[in-house]
């Protein structure tokens, strides 16, 4: 049977003209969004999970009653998984971290998100009318581990694990250590009410 030119030139639509490239390039288009959106409802359960619940961020922040902390006292709390040190230091302590020549420091910044100023003075790692309370995250900023309090070259922080000093103010004075105790975001609600977080 003879063809026409007409019918050979155009393929009826199937074949490899204008036509069949297109609706063939729609289909690969449209399998593949299909699929993306397959695997995307497939995988969204087990990315959602990984969300923190709810009494996670609960704990975003924490309520700790200071009222029973005298001078010279010190308690922790947990705060996101972390050691937070509450101290109140003594007028001494207060005193001695406030004599500190900053070229004495190996760190120099005040790590606290509290204030504006970035100086590691002991004004600055403390909150401003409550100078006496000393808040500070308890992880060693050499390898993580947890200071022991009151103790040391300067009255303040130890770090058996590799020998980092802190002082009175939580600032690192000797050993490897690279950076002062970080403060928390802190605040407090009244007089006996200290908010982390």
């Amino acid at each position: 049977m003879a063809t026409s030119e007409h019918d050979a030139g155009h393929g009826g639509g199937d074949g490899p003209g204008e036509h069949g490239e297109t609706r063939r390039d729609f289909l690969y288009i449209a399998t593949g969004a299909v699929a993306a959106v397959g695997v995307g409802s497939v995988a969204w359960p087990f990315i959602d999970q990984m969300n923190p619940d709810a009494a996670s961020l609960a704990l975003a922040s924490i309520e700790v009653d200071v009222s029973d902390l005298n001078a010279g006292e010190s308690m922790t709390v947990m705060w996101r998984g972390k050691p937070v040190f509450v101290r109140r230091r003594t007028e001494q302590e207060v005193v001695a971290a406030r004599d500190v020549d900053l070229s004495e420091l190996l760190d120099q910044e005040a790590r606290n998100p509290n204030v504006d100023a970035t100086e590691a003075t002991d004004a600055n790692r403390a909150v401003q009318g409550r100078e006496d309370m000393l808040v500070m995250i308890g992880v060693c900023t050499h390898l993580g581990c947890i200071p022991l309090g009151q103790q040391g070259d300067y009255g303040g922080w130890f770090c058996p694990c590799h020998g980092s000093h802190y002082d009175t103010s939580g600032r690192v004075r000797i050993g490897p250590a690279p950076e002062n105790l970080p403060i928390p975001p802190y605040t407090f609600a009244d007089e006996a009410t200290l908010v982390v977080g």
